[in-house]
């Protein structure tokens, strides 16, 4: 008998998907066709995936990282997994180290550092610590729902609080404005500052592409909030996607005209499991243009005839994964620059103050200088 491969749905409210088995597994089991499909009456589908979290008890709380295309060398994340489902997370291989998929699995299965905050207050209590620009969501999006009721983040930042300690936000969530009491007196004294990643203005794009995180309008709205109250806020329009997300220069103007004073971007990276889950995602949703997104991914990383016949779609070069290289990783930086120069964005870059912390704060001593 001929197997029949059951097509690709889009499951609602998910970036994904399938659970894709990671790289680690043994086992994988594919769906077939039984042929009851065709009998499948309205309602008697399987139901859509609920979020489930689990509380880890986290042994360290910074992260350090040596990559020198990353501005910042420390940072905090008290979530692994993001129910935001950005189809393009390039941290979604992560959850291969918990023997969960980098697909479904890491839009659904969060798990929450509950103890983050005190790890956190005793690291930056040794006296051996050097204070450096700590940042807050590298890997997954620290304000992500379940924040709402966890509070996690809330509790990173007034350890930064007591301990004067500088530190940056990355966010695609409007639930950052919940947290205004402390980040604004934190930017008046120059130890805090906030990016809002805006990917595109197009709704249906959005939503299609990063299903659960606040909407473009929304996210300007958030970045106008931060800017009233006094808190430095910059825009990310990262990743940049050849042939999908193509309003670069839309998105710039919009967050400038919200607040936003610098902006950054990167290209689309598909590491490990990523390659293939966007591979569905564009046949899911973009089947006319996945092979022209993926031959100029190609050409964004330079990849060579060899490479690119092997199916492989990125380069993890340090030097290049970032902003890519070649012709058309030209063109792109031309146009970011070019609307940053017009706008006004990164004519001043925000310094924020090492000097205030103090260690003797985490242990609620006073300090006489």
């Amino acid at each position: 008998m001929q197997e029949v491969r059951i097509p690709l749905q889009a499951v609602r409210g998910r970036g994904v998907a399938t659970a894709l088995a990671h790289r680690f597994v043994r086992d994988t089991r594919e769906a077939v066709d039984d042929g009851w499909e065709a009998y499948v009456e309205e309602g008697d589908g399987p139901a859509p995936p609920t979020t489930r979290v689990h509380f880890e008890t986290a042994k360290s709380a910074i992260c350090a990282n040596d990559s020198p295309d990353i501005y910042f060398d420390l940072s905090v994340n008290p979530y692994r997994g993001c129910e935001h489902g950005c189809v393009y997370c390039y941290a979604r291989p992560t959850h291969s180290y918990l023997n969960l998929s980098p697909g479904l699995d890491f839009e659904t299965q969060i798990i929450a550092k509950h103890n983050i905050a005190q790890l956190l207050r005793d690291e930056l209590g040794r006296p051996s610590h050097v204070p450096q620009l700590i940042n807050i969501g590298s890997a997954t999006d620290c304000y992500q729902p379940v924040e709402r009721e966890l509070q996690l983040t809330r509790g990173l930042i007034e350890v930064m609080r007591d301990m004067r300690h500088p530190f940056s936000i990355i966010t695609k969530s409007a639930g950052v404005e919940r947290d205004l009491d402390l980040l604004a007196p934190l930017a008046a004294q120059r130890l805090t500052a906030v990016y809002v990643t805006i990917t595109t203005l197009d709704p249906a794009l959005a939503r299609r592409m990063e299903p659960r995180a606040a909407a473009p309008h929304r996210r300007l709205r958030t970045i106008r909030t931060l800017a009233e109250a006094g808190i430095p806020v910059g825009v990310s329009v990262a990743p940049q996607i050849p042939f999908i997300t193509e309003d670069m220069e839309q998105v710039l103007c919009a967050a400038h005209e919200a607040g936003a004073r610098s902006a950054f971007y990167t290209v689309l990276r598909l590491p490990w499991e990523l390659n293939p889950l966007f591979r569905q995602w564009l046949e899911l949703h973009y089947p006319q243009r996945a092979a022209r997104v993926l031959a100029r991914v190609q050409d964004l990383h330079s990849l060579d005839p060899a490479q690119r016949a092997a199916g492989k779609v990125y380069g993890s070069d340090f030097a290049t994964r970032m902003k890519g290289s070649g012709l058309w990783a030209d063109l792109l930086r031309q146009r970011f620059a070019a609307s940053c120069r017009k706008l006004g964005l990164n004519r001043q870059r925000t310094e924020l103050d090492l000097t205030q912390y103090r260690a003797a704060y985490a242990r609620n001593q006073g300090c006489l200088f």
